[in-house]
């Protein structure tokens, strides 16, 4: 039997629309069930202190909140130690990352104890996707320039460090920063996530309008792709330190709690 013309035009655009809606994940449609644990994961030239101000602010609404040290050398080696920090987990955990974090949290998110995930200005790929071929069809972030490598161990340099990575911070907590970066191993940057939990797990995500390290616009588009609860923060890329109070919030929504 033949199709009519209107049946047909009818049915592409539906299949159009599905398609669409399977490239994009739950958050849309998906209500987080509450949970009191928050495990935090940072990215690169950081280490876990850098959610203090975060964690504070979740301690204080009574959540149990716990930083990854991230070893920064594998990728299979970084979603391990946030693996073996969910597992001690007692219930539904909030699974959070900060920059390069978003690669940990996007495939260890698919632990049975993670019950959102939320990104702050933080990388998001797909299944098996190459993030850095993804990221070159956005302008180029400025901090890419500052980046120094003595062999293989990379860091970013103290100029770029304080104005692209930390340019809303006062200078001296900056340089506190600076100081204690944790340098990072080129074999990191090479890994590919197998999974992508955003795909089956309520998703938020925290865009940092004035980043200098991701480029906003690639934040929004990884944002909007995901169907994550986005929100805007007027920042440099360390919105969890110069914006903690709109970071802690999101978390916290993502959590069930009352905000």
């Amino acid at each position: 039997m033949m199709m009519s013309r209107r049946r047909f035009s009818t049915t592409v655009v539906a299949g159009a629309a599905a398609s669409l809606i399977a490239t994009r994940g739950m958050a849309a449609t998906s209500t987080p069930p509450k949970a009191r644990n928050v495990v935090l994961v940072h990215g690169l030239f950081a280490d876990g202190s850098c959610w203090s101000e975060v964690i504070a602010r979740l301690q204080a609404a009574g959540l149990n909140a716990t930083a990854v040290q991230n070893p920064l050398t594998t990728l299979p080696e970084a979603v391990a130690s946030a693996q073996r920090v969910l597992d001690r987990q007692d219930g539904p955990t909030v699974l959070v990352g900060h920059s390069f974090s978003g690669m940990i949290v996007t495939e260890a998110g698919m632990h049975s104890n993670v019950s959102a995930l939320v990104y702050v200005a933080a990388r998001a790929p797909d299944a098996a996707e190459d993030y850095t071929a993804l990221a070159k069809t956005f302008p180029t972030p400025p901090a890419s320039a500052g980046i120094v490598f003595d062999g293989e161990e990379g860091r970013l340099s103290e100029a770029a460090f304080l104005r692209d990575f930390a340019g809303d911070l006062p200078e001296a907590k900056a340089k506190v920063l600076y100081a204690v970066q944790e340098p990072f191993q080129k074999a990191l940057l090479t890994g590919k996530t197998a999974h992508a939990a955003w795909r089956s797990k309520p998703s938020f995500y925290a865009v940092s309008t004035e980043d200098r390290t991701i480029n906003p616009d690639l934040e929004r588009f990884m944002a909007k792709r995901m169907g994550a609860k986005t929100v805007e923060v007027k920042s440099s890329h360390l919105s969890l330190i110069s914006h903690p109070d709109e970071i802690t919030r999101l978390i916290l929504e993502a959590a069930g709690q009352p905000t």
